[in-house]
Parts: structure tokens; sequence; C-alpha cells
């Protein structure tokens, strides 16, 4: 009877021990103020060139401190390939292609969807400093009350005594720009990291020319860890790191050839390391050093902070908060997709999306004539990107690296597990057809859901649509999904969609035509008995656009040339990002095996298309030096 009475006492006074335990944490937590939060964003670098993430990359230990009191992230991603998308992507946690910001560089910004706000607004309104240092670069209208202090010289020291902050770092060292060096800076320079310690990619030139670039950027990764720490070092200096918590991450994927500007892992795939600050790891159910496998992307970074910082998502946003109060383990386990876009990158057009879920990635080309490796001048400034052209001109690549400058498959699936370079295509293949099928589901049901402004053009998204363009695909939803099941033709034999895609040219929609052209291009030569259909649109179609694109099957198939009518909508056009359109194309026929030329006078172009500034990158390429200079 004793020894019960005993174990009895002994139970209550642990439990009563335990329950004081547990209500002191709770009133600790309850009276501390918000958490700080930190990003330091590096520009331009994958996940594949650190160490931390691939064995292939380097030591960035300022990176890897950050890891020994937090959690690192292995399956990260930018939704686009390139900064502005990519950051009104984190600013607005909404889709880009859904709320009209999905073009690099911007014709105009556009407005915050219904009455959303960018997430540091919502910050400032709980009591936060919110502060960046001092990359925008977003395609959005800015509004009020997004930011305390943006400029070069914003700091989270500038807030009055103890107030919570939010920063934004921004590191512009790994930047492309990085890697505009002269052949004669490759044979003086001496790069740190040696040309022998890592990989070349499979599907890169395996060259001297690769090899320094590899290290050159290597080099560039390195320095931009230096310069972490010397961020960190200012916040232990202010005594911080115990209630900050802090996000290392890079804006999107590159810089080397085929990586920015591209929906390939390369281009999407960051590194993300959080520091969870001890003051604060109440807020995030899990052990310190963990490795979370867990897909987050940027449209989630911003319901994230809010989360942190105890404020509600709002309901506009799409993305979802992955740490912080409420988040469970099987919240987590339901993060295994992530979405991607591009579009328009400076001077040249392209349309693609992709999805991957765990080890799959799946690859939607709506124009697939365009070969990856289509002049971008800003690109081409790279000598390793001049060299590959250069080899793929003489023959002298093989079938794996010469895929960037050739027509692509409508469809690409990878498993980029075990092809982490997206080098061999499982579409269509035997034992393949399960797995493509539910990719394309995913997809599809995502690009209906949002829906997807690109399947207009972006001239007549600039005239139509930017003053509200989540009301204006609200309100073309049931085009926007027409215009899908067209382009979806391309995915079945040409014998089975002949007279779909006769009566889509006979349509009294544009847009309709215009995708059912398009779609006629991608069969290429098995579409060619269209040739007469589509060249009467090349020669009368009401819009100018559809001219150009009729013109551009002709010359895909080899029908007649494309010169005259090209260059004939190109002098007629008045709005430059039509005109951009046009020149898309005639640099794909000029490029094309079969080299149609072109001599373009600048002189016969509307003055306010030829004074564009992308219009210009484009004349660079295609005009003679001097030709086209404008007067200012």
């Amino acid at each position: 009877m004793e020894k019960m009475r005993y174990y009895t006492f002994l139970h209550i006074s642990v439990s009563l021990f335990l329950l004081g335990i547990l209500l002191a944490c709770q009133l600790e937590n309850e009276e501390l103020p918000p958490p700080n939060i930190l990003w330091i964003t590096s520009e331009d670098n994958s996940k594949h060139y650190l160490k931390l993430f691939d064995e292939n990359g380097v030591s960035t230990p300022n990176i890897e401190s950050l890891a020994e009191e937090g959690l690192v992230f292995t399956r990260a991603f930018s939704n686009a390939p390139v900064c502005s998308v990519a950051r009104s992507t984190l600013i607005s946690g909404c889709y880009a292609p859904r709320i009209g910001t999905q073009f690099h560089r911007k014709y105009i910004p556009v407005p915050m969807p219904d009455s959303l706000h960018m997430f540091p607004w919502y910050l400032r309104e709980a009591g936060y400093f919110a502060s960046n240092n001092q990359k925008k670069d977003y395609n959005i209208i800015e509004g009020e009350g997004v930011w305390d202090e943006s400029s070069g010289e914003a700091t989270w020291q500038n807030r009055e005594g103890d107030q919570p902050f939010f920063h934004v770092f921004n590191i512009g060292i790994s930047h492309e720009s990085g890697l505009h060096f002269s052949s004669q800076e490759m044979d003086s320079i001496v790069t740190k990291t040696s040309e022998n310690s890592f990989e070349i990619q499979p599907n890169h030139p395996q060259t001297r020319t690769f090899a320094y670039t590899n290290a050159y950027y290597r080099d560039k990764v390195r320095a931009m860890d230096n310069k972490v720490g010397e961020v960190l070092d200012e916040l232990r200096k202010d005594g911080l790191m115990d209630n900050t918590f802090i996000f290392y991450f890079g804006d999107h994927g590159g810089v080397l050839p085929g990586s920015k500007g591209y929906l390939y892992e390369t281009g999407l795939h960051v590194p993300l390391v959080v520091h969870i600050p001890k003051k604060y790891r109440h807020l995030v159910n899990m052990p310190m050093k963990t490795t979370i496998q867990d897909f987050v992307s940027f449209v989630d970074f911003g319901p994230t902070v809010l989360n942190l910082a105890g404020i509600p998502t709002p309901g506009n946003m799409d993305g979802k908060p992955f740490l912080g109060p409420k988040i469970t383990k099987n919240d987590r386990n339901m993060r295994n997709v992530t979405f991607s876009y591009a579009d328009r990158f400076d001077e040249k057009y392209d349309m693609v999306r992709a999805v991957r879920k765990g080890k799959f990635k799946y690859i939607r080309s709506y124009t697939p004539f365009n070969p990856d490796g289509l002049v971008n001048n800003y690109r081409y400034k790279q000598l390793a990107y001049q060299e590959w052209r250069a080899m793929y001109a003489v023959g002298e690549l093989n079938k794996m690296q010469s895929a960037f400058f050739e027509p692509r498959q409508p469809e690409l699936l990878f498993d980029v597990e075990a092809d982490p370079f997206e080098t061999v295509n499982l579409a269509n293949q035997k034992g393949y057809e399960d797995v493509q099928d539910d990719m394309r589901q995913t997809l599809d049901a995502w690009v209906k859901g949002m829906p997807d402004l690109s399947f207009f053009p972006e001239h007549h998204l600039i005239e139509d649509a930017f003053t509200d363009p989540v009301i204006f695909g609200k309100e073309e939803q049931q085009r926007i999904e027409r215009y899908m099941a067209i382009t979806d033709l391309s995915l079945s034999p040409f014998v089975e969609v002949k007279d779909q895609l006769i009566a889509g040219l006979q349509s009294a929609d544009p847009w309709e035509r215009y995708w059912t052209i398009i779609v006629s291009s991608s069969f290429r030569e098995k579409a060619k008995l269209l040739a007469s259909q589509i060249g009467k649109l090349a020669q009368s179609d009401p819009e100018l656009i559809n001219r150009v694109r009729a013109a551009e099957f002709l010359g895909i198939v080899r029908a007649s040339s494309p010169v005259e009518i090209m260059t004939k909508a190109l002098y007629e056009s008045e709005k430059p990002s039509e005109a951009l359109l046009i020149l898309n194309s005639i640099v794909l026929m000029q490029s094309s095996n079969a080299a149609y030329t072109f001599n373009l006078d600048p002189d016969k172009i509307a003055m306010v298309v030829v004074k564009d500034s992308q219009v210009k990158r484009r004349l660079d390429y295609l005009v003679p030096q001097g030709r086209h200079d404008v007067p200012k």
C-alpha cells in the first residue's frame, strides 16, 4: 500500500514538474516579440555549385555555418529562371502567368491582383521594420507602404529600438555579367578554383573554355560566400543571431550556358538554408541540422515569412507557408510538386511550362520549333555560349551537346535523379506512359486553373489585359481553355488532327488561328499539305502577327521564303512588343537550316519601334553595325 502511495505521489510530482516547465516555456514564448527575419539572396546561382548541395560544387563555409543551427532544403526552386519574373513571384506570392508578370523585361508594370499587397506591406502593418538592400526588379506596380527603406544603404539598424525587422540583402557577385570576360582575360587571369577539380556537365562541350568558365564561376561563388559572412558578422555584432531567422537562397539558377533563362534544373533548382534562432525554435517543429526534401518554391516564400511573423496568408496568394506555427509533418509530406514558367527573356520569346513531381520533370514546349539556343544577345556575351554555337555550326558536337540548338519535342520527360542534366527524353518511351500522362494532367490542371495569360500574345495583353490582368484572365478563361485544346493537338499524330487544324485555320477568333498555325509549325514537314491554306493567311490575315506566324510555317516546311512577308509586317508594325515578336521569327528563320537572308532597313521601321531597347538588341544581331542608329 505504501509503495503504491509512493509511486502515485511520484507520478503526480513528475507530472506537475513537467507541466510547470511547459507552462513556463509557453509563458516565455508568449512574452517574446515577433522574430526578426533576414533574407540573404545571391544572384544567378543554382544549387549545383555549392558542395553543401552537390559534390561537384565548392565549399561555402559561411552558408554551411547557417546549417549548423538550421535546415538545409535540397528541393527548393525558383518558379522562373530569370530575375524580374522570379522576384515578382517572391514579392507577390503569386504565379506570374496568372497576374501578368511573366515577361522579362516588362514593357509596363501591372497592378497587384485584387486587394492584395506585396507581402512586406503586411509585415509593416503588424509593426515590422521592412528594408531592402537593394534590388527589386519587379514587374508589378509597387504601391505605397511596402518598404520603410529600399536603397543601397538600407539596413535593419535604421529601425526604432527593438522593433522587429524583415530585411533583404542582395548579393550580385555571382550575377551573369561576371562571366563576360574576354579571351585575353581568360589567358591572363588564373582562377583560384582548379580547372580539374570538377566535372563539366555532359551536354556541354568538354573544352578549355568551358572548364575555365566553370572554375571562374566557382570563384564567384566563393566570393559570394565571403559576402554572406560579412552580413552574418554584422548580425552577430548587433547580438541578433539568437532571435533572427536567416534565409540564404539563390534568386534563380545560372549562369553557365543553358541554365539562366531555361526551365532545366540548372535554371530553377536553388540552394536554400534557413537558420533557426535559438529563441524561436518552438516555431519550427524540426530538429536542427535536418536535411529537408520537401518541395518548396518562390511562390511559398512570402507566405512562410508571414507565418513566422504570426500573420495569416492572404487568401488570394498562390503560395503556402512551409515553416512556422501549424505546419505539420503531414503538410510537409504533401509538398512534392513545383511548377515553373518561361516566356520572354529580354528580346527572345518562347513559351514553356514545367512541373516537377518527385524525381520526374515534365516540360511542355508550346513553340517547340524555337530551339533553346535561339540568340539572346546578353546570353551570348559569354565566351562559352559563343564557342558552343560555333562548334555546333561546324558539326563538332555530339547529339547530346547539339540538342540545345535544335527544335524540341512538345513534351519532354526526365528522371532528374538518374539524369540530373535532363539529357534523355523519356516522353513517349515504353514504360513511362503512366508517368507522362500523370505529369501532363498535373501541369494542364495548373495552367487552366490560373488561368495562364500567355495564350494571348504579349502585345494583346498590353492593350487589353494589363490594367487588371487577373480580372481579364477570369473573363477570358473559356477562350484560354480553347487555345489550350488547340495546342494539345500537337501531342497527337498529324493524320489524326489534320481536320481540326484545317477548321482552326478558318476560325473567326484570331488567336485560334494564331495557335493553329503554331501547332501546324510544330509538325514541321508532316503538315506541309496545309501550306496552301496557311499561305493565304500569310497574305491576308487581319492580324499582322498571324501573317508572320503563317510565313514562319512556310519557312519551316520550306514551302516558300518568309522573307518578304515578315519584312513587310515589321515595317507596318507600330507596337514595339508586336515588332519584337516578329523579329523573333525573323531570327529563327535566319538561323535555321534553310538560312533565309533578311536585309532589313531600319529607316523603314516605325520610330516608336526602332527606338525600343529590346528591338535594338535584335537589330544589333540582324543589321550590320551602324545601320540601325536612331536619334536619342
